[in-house]
Formats: structure tokens, C-alpha cells, sequence
């Protein structure tokens, strides 16, 4: 049951997801990455309509219109392609509103996990010539500096750090974007360019769950907030549950090494059904079993003529989907390959981020070791594989 205060009357939210994700490096727009079961954009659309607005615009990457919308159902927003800079995709968003909407929240995608009681705050404080931020006291120790030379110390007590949603009111907010555009300034934070066309802008506290999402690090952050949400239901505790795989494939007599979602070009190819790529398919069967959903032989094997000769990355975007769908959450992977080839450590990230990114992005940990010359590893016959896999029952609301 929501028993949050509503917002005023006449109050929408534009929902900015038209982002490239760039620093994320998860192979899709930010807003579209996978957070545990749901993208970071339905988590954030979730979060807004607890608040409920009387309009919700959602702002997404142009060409993914027809995706969001799938992606939303029957839950009432519109949908509009962004431009190629945010503030360009704001205007995007301010041009959809509906009649009779008076104050305007511009909310990021990427603060997926902000609370509903941090729109209904922004806005309350909204009023004629003044725009409202959340933004939290910086507690860490600034230092001015000069190339390698720390300057002097910055004083902390005049400074915090801005959050989502902005809000303004309509009218001045057009105001302010009609101006940038006429003189062709580009902003890139909303309550700067209503400062600069002569608004006043004030501040609520935020929140800490307001964070935004840039890198890996900050989608594993989010990723155990919500696992730990999740950890207790209606019918008691949700247990983390463990899976470990293995694997093994000899060397053929050609072809190219496919390993950890890599080819290695100089190395013989792995013997196997599809391309051998033992550490995936080590990692598939882990997750499968922590999941109780059988293994790899059951989902890929002979049977399943239409992955003969498919990468380890196929295995591993269809194994989240059967996790996703069986009502699982990935929490990490750890794995380790044995053998005298190939040399791994220059490419570790490397294959970390490819591994990842076949997941949607759920942190993933490689690391190699040899056998000093024992069992057929050590001989250079071939690789075994072994890993470790921790998912989480999506606790259902």
C-alpha cells in the first residue's frame, strides 16, 4: 500500500534515459542495463510512480522507443526519443508535457534507486522563481590542486552534492530553455541553466540511495542494496543460494582459442560441442545449479542443434534469462582455469568485462593458475575450469 504524501496537484516528471553509458561499458544504453531481474530504467520508473505524479515522460535513446514501450506495459507514461546531448533531451521531454502541468521534476535514469519521498520533497518546495535540487554535505576532505601539487584546502561546508529530481516551475523552466537555445549554451545540470536565465535555486537533503549509476562499481553498489531489500518477504528470509561448475576441454589440432569470452589469436582451439569455451561454460553450469535449474547439457547440449558452434557469451545471456525468468538474481561469479596456456594476467580485465557484459553486467572475477606440470593441464593437453556462483531468490512484492 503507498501511503506517501502525493505531490502537488499538476506536477510531472521527466524521466531523462537517453544516455550512451559509455563508462559503464555494459554493451547497451545505461537506462536499458540490467539490475538484478529489471533494467535500471524500470527500477526508476518504479521509484517515480510510487511518487505519483499526475504525467510521466520517459526521455530514452532514439530507435528504442518501441523497446521502452514493451518494456513499460500498461504503465502510464509517455515515451519520447532524446537528442544527442541531455539538454536536448530535456526539451525532448518538456515539449511532451500535458496541459495544466505547473511544476516539473527532471529526473536521471541513473539514480535508479531514489526514494518516491525525495520527488514529493523537491516538489513541495517548488515555487514561483524557484527551483529545488536534493543534495547531500560532502564529508570528504577537498584539496584545490595544481598538476601533482595539492594548492590550498577547500572548504567543505559551502559545498554539497547535487541529486535528482530538479525541480522548477513550468513556465520559467521553458523560459530558461528557450534562452540557452537562443544563445546556444549547453548545460548539464538543469538548475544551472535556470540560474543562468536568473532563477533562484535552493536545496532539500537527499538521499544516500540516490546515488547514480556511472561505472561497474556503482551497478554492483546498487545491485546490493536491492539484494539486500530482498533478503526478507512476506514468508521470512530470502537465503542466497551457491552453485559451482566445472569444466574441461582438450586442445584441438587448429582453429583459434575462444576463453572467457575472448579469442586468442596464436593459441590451438578447445574441443566441444560449440566453442569450447570451457571458463563460460563452467560459469553457465554454476549458475544454472545454484539456481536449481539443471546444466549445461540439459539447456545447450547435442539436443540443441542451434547452439552447435555458438559462443561461450550466447550461453552465458541466455543462462540470465533463465535465471531472470525462473524469478533469480545474479550475484557474483568467481573462476579460475587451470593450464600452462594461454598467458592470462595481461588480459584479465579484459575478459572480466567481456564476461560481465554477457551477464548484464554482474560482477564477474577470473584468475588462472598452472599445475606445475602435473595431470594433463600441465602436460598442455588442455583446460579445466572450476566456478563459483552466488544468485538470490527476487523477493515478490
Amino acid at each position: 500500500m503507498n501511503d506517501l504524501p502525493a505531490p502537488p496537484a499538476r506536477t510531472a516528471v521527466i524521466i531523462v534515459a537517453a544516455g550512451s553509458g559509455t563508462r559503464l561499458a555494459a554493451g547497451a544504453p545505461k537506462a536499458l542495463v540490467p539490475l538484478g531481474a529489471r533494467t535500471i530504467l524500470e527500477h526508476a520508473l518504479d521509484g517515480v510512480l510510487a511518487a505519483a505524479p499526475s504525467q510521466v515522460v520517459l526521455v530514452v535513446p532514439a530507435g528504442r522507443e518501441a523497446e521502452v514501450a514493451a518494456m513499460a506495459g500498461d504503465r502510464p507514461v509517455r515515451i519520447v526519443a532524446g537528442g544527442d546531448t541531455r539538454q536536448r533531451s530535456v526539451a525532448a521531454g518538456l515539449a511532451a508535457l500535458a496541459d495544466g502541468v505547473e511544476v516539473v521534476l527532471v529526473h536521471d535514469a541513473a539514480r535508479a534507486l531514489t526514494p518516491p519521498a525525495q520527488f514529493t520533497a523537491v516538489a513541495i518546495a517548488v515555487g514561483p522563481g524557484i527551483g529545488v535540487i536534493p543534495a547531500l554535505p560532502v564529508v570528504d576532505t577537498l584539496k584545490r590542486v595544481r598538476g601533482e601539487n595539492v594548492v590550498s584546502p577547500v572548504d567543505r561546508a559551502e559545498l554539497a552534492a547535487a541529486q535528482t529530481p530538479q525541480g522548477f516551475p513550468r513556465a520559467e523552466l521553458l523560459a530558461a530553455y528557450a534562452q540557452a537555445a537562443e544563445q546556444g549554451v549547453e548545460y548539464t545540470d538543469d538548475a544551472a541553466l535556470f540560474a543562468a536565465a536568473g532563477g533562484v535555486v535552493r536545496h532539500v537533503l537527499g538521499s544516500e540511495e540516490a546515488f547514480k549509476i556511472t561505472t561497474p562499481h556503482d551497478l554492483e553498489r546498487a545491485r546490493m542494496i536491492l539484494s539486500s531489500s530482498a533478503r526478507f518477504s512476506a514468508g521470512g528470509p530470502v537465503v542466497p543460494r551457491i552453485g559451482i561448475g566445472t569444466d574441461v576441454h582438450a586442445f584441438a589440432a587448429g582453429g583459434t582459442l575462444r576463453l572467457a569470452g575472448l579469442d586468442w589469436p596464436g593459441e590451438p582451439a578447445l574441443e566441444g560441442h560449440s566453442d569450447g569455451d570451457a571458463v563460460a561454460h563452467a560459469i553457465v553450469d554454476a549458475l544454472l545449479g545454484a539456481a536449481g535449474l539443471g546444466d549445461i547439457g540439459q539447456h545447450f547440449g547435442t539436443a540443441h542443434p542451434e547452439y552447435a558452434g555458438a559462443h561461450g557469451d550466447v550461453f552465458l545471456a541466455r543462462t540470465a534469462e533463465i535465471l531472470a525468468e525462473a524469478g533469480f538474481a545474479i550475484g557474483n561469479v568467481s573462476v579460475q582455469f587451470q593450464g600452462n596456456r594461454p598467458r592470462f594476467s595481461a588480459r584479465r580485465a579484459e575478459a572480466e568485462r567481456a564476461l560481465s557484459a554477457a551477464l548484464g553486467g554482474a560482477s564477474v572475477a577470473v584468475s588462472a593458475t598452472t599445475t606445475d606440470g602435473l595431470g594433463f593441464p600441465g602436460r598442455g593437453e588442455g583446460i579445466a575450469v572450476t566456478a563459483v556462483a552466488l544468485v538470490h531468490p527476487i523477493a515478490q512484492s
